[in-house]
């Protein structure tokens, strides 16, 4: 599957080219965080920093677990063009006022610069290792763009209009539906007409995001955020059903399909090529949790989603040479996030439960030479552990403050209040939540919880955020570039 021109190609080269050689002292490696909207990428991103930063407890990081982290510190990103990612501001929402961070509306970079002493005897003797790690965040909705760089507009089309005419989707479709059965595709092109029905495609998709069955967004990414392309014609586009006759080049269905040919070179290309291409190192989040409280059509929709962005991914592992030239993601996580929401004893289950989702991602990935690994984390622990009693049974718990508004049998909590759950248990077997294994997930309760009133030390120092897994990512993902 190709997604770049010989021109795109040839861009990456000199990119990669220029960013080696000048990164022969101090190597950078630019670690991108995928995942789709509302997977945790903005806490993940910021938890990682401030652990590194602020020494946590990363017993599982090899150079922090041996003493040879010297330190840590922020630094400019190499790409002037890009905004810097708000890494204080989102601290501050964790810590100060104990408020989740508000999700990603644009590109954004960090560098944090690694010092460290190597654990060879004779690199420790040339002198302290430095590492540029380069941190890549992006809104969620645009990673699902990336595969209508493989889709004609008469393929996607025909996949948007299914899915949109899906039973789950009646409440949310209609007007958008109404407004396709009325457009002639065939007609004489009308600008009056295409805002109209882009102006009822967009509402669509907003919709579909907020939906209790499937709560995931679909494509163009760029309708839910269109930030300075509002109103373009590469933003004036929707699916049509086909012309009946022969097609007229001055048609309405003309105008849609140059309108989604452009949306593709003018919006998702230049992502593809300046950023996602460009990374070393991957981890994908996955927001496992709220499909299952959504349900098995849920979990499916999940999964088809990710096999449609993963096969965009570029994997592989290149030898010395090649590596000055071109760049593949030679090490992949797959992260389920939110791990706090269920107890310690599921963990494994979760795990296997991602493995289900991402099972032909993984095997093309391992089959080009990259390292694969799934994990349950959280970047942020919202919760602790403890037990409680239920109908005369002692049953494994999570405690924590769940957000306002959340609701459980009826109550209604204040964001004050901390409460003792069983949160159910995950299947044995992972199919289950596709509804391809006899049994269910059983009764699940996953609410949404505070972030965590951080401890201090006896004297009085301010401790890192609390995490589960977080130093098996740092280790997993860069702890090889730190040895």
């Amino acid at each position: 599957m190709k997604l770049t021109t010989l021109t795109d190609e040839a861009r990456l080269a000199l990119g990669t080219l220029a960013s080696r050689t000048g990164g022969l002292v101090s190597p950078s490696l630019r670690l991108g965080v995928t995942g789709l909207a509302r997977s945790g990428k903005t806490v993940f991103l910021t938890a990682l920093v401030h652990n590194l930063l602020h020494g946590g407890r990363l017993p599982v990081f090899a150079p922090y677990a041996e003493g040879r982290l010297a330190r840590a510190r922020l630094q400019p990103q190499p790409d002037d063009a890009v905004p810097r990612f708000a890494y204080e501001d989102h601290v501050r929402a964790l810590i100060d006022k104990r408020i989740w961070p508000e999700s990603t509306r644009r590109i954004a970079e960090l560098r944090v610069t690694i010092e460290y002493e190597s654990a060879s005897f004779l690199n420790r003797n040339i002198g302290p290792g430095r590492l540029h790690l380069d941190l890549v965040d992006y809104p969620g909705e645009w990673l699902l763009d990336l595969p209508l760089l493989t889709k004609d507009y008469r393929t996607w089309a025909a996949e948007s209009l299914a899915e949109a005419r899906r039973p789950i989707h009646a409440e949310s479709a209609t007007r958008w539906l109404s407004a396709v059965s009325e457009a002639d595709a065939g007609a004489s092109a009308d600008e009056e007409r295409a805002a109209t029905l882009a102006e009822a495609f967009t509402g669509y998709l907003k919709a579909v995001r907020e939906e209790d069955t499937t709560p995931l967004a679909f494509p163009p990414g760029r309708f839910l955020m269109p930030g300075d392309l509002e109103g373009s014609p590469a933003l004036t586009f929707a699916p049509l059903d086909p012309p009946s006759g022969a097609q007229v080049p001055d048609s309405l269905w003309a105008m849609m399909e140059r309108r989604y040919e452009a949306y593709k070179s003018h919006v998702v290309r230049p992502f593809f090529r300046d950023h996602f291409a460009r990374l070393d190192r991957q981890i994908v989040l996955v927001d496992v949790l709220a499909a299952l409280n959504a349900g098995p059509e849920a979990v499916r929709a999940l999964q088809t989603s990710l096999e449609e962005i993963l096969g965009c991914f570029r994997p592989g592992r290149l030898s010395w040479l090649t590596r000055l030239v071109d760049r593949r993601v030679d090490r992949l996580m797959f992260a389920a996030t939110k791990a706090d929401h269920v107890h310690h004893t599921d963990h494994d289950r979760l795990e296997a439960i991602l493995e289900t989702l991402v099972e032909q991602a993984r095997v093309r990935a391992g089959s080009a030479g990259a390292e694969v690994d799934v994990a349950a984390i959280a970047a942020v622990r919202a919760t602790r552990e403890g037990r409680v009693r239920q109908n005369g049974d002692t049953l494994p718990a999570i405690i924590g403050t769940p957000l306002p508004g959340e609701r459980v049998d009826g109550t209604v909590y204040d964001g004050e209040s901390e409460i003792a759950l069983f949160p159910g248990d995950l299947p044995k077997d992972p199919r289950a939540v596709l509804g391809e294994a006899a049994g269910d997930a059983g009764a699940l309760a996953f609410l949404r919880f505070r972030p965590p009133l951080l401890e201090e030390t006896a004297g009085g120092a301010t401790l890192s955020l609390p995490h589960i897994r977080l130093d098996r990512v740092f280790q997993f993902l860069i702890g090889d570039r730190l040895a």
